[in-house]
């Protein structure tokens, strides 16, 4: 699949494709960071670094192994099954937006539904668990 976006560099717009080759999208890691051999002190004037905010994530008490994971990032809309409920393959279960568009998540098979691991107006990014169908 063919994704096409647009990037803001100093001012400057460059429109970028990317075909996607297959699989699931995994999050980028994160550029390395040079490691200083001997810890400095700052000056006592120095204002102390913020610590990085961590992304928030739902709060889930299962295993995310087998879930069904989100293939972009976007914001969940609206919600279609609850835990316990019977889905059949196809059946949606989730509307996820993504750049003004939205996309129904179906169930990749039929079962149960187990576990569910966003509520309506969470963020996700891509390769977050949604859903769990047992």
């Amino acid at each position: 699949m063919l994704r096409k976006f647009k990037i803001t560099i100093d001012g400057k717009e460059y429109l970028v494709e990317m075909e996607e080759i297959g699989g699931t999208a995994t999050p980028a890691a994160p550029a390395p960071q040079p490691v200083q051999a001997t810890p400095t002190v700052a000056p006592a004037s120095a204002a102390p670094q913020p610590e990085p905010a961590a992304a928030p994530t739902p709060a889930a008490s299962g295993d995310t192994s087998d879930a069904m994971k989100a293939p972009m990032p976007g914001t969940i809309i609206k919600m279609l099954v609850a835990p316990g409920d019977q889905v059949t393959e196809n059946q949606p279960l989730l509307v996820l937006e993504a750049m003004k568009m939205e996309n129904e998540i179906v169930a990749n098979r039929a079962g149960t539904v187990a576990e569910i691991f966003v509520n309506k107006n969470d963020t996700v990014n891509a390769g977050d668990a949604l859903i769990t169908i047992s």
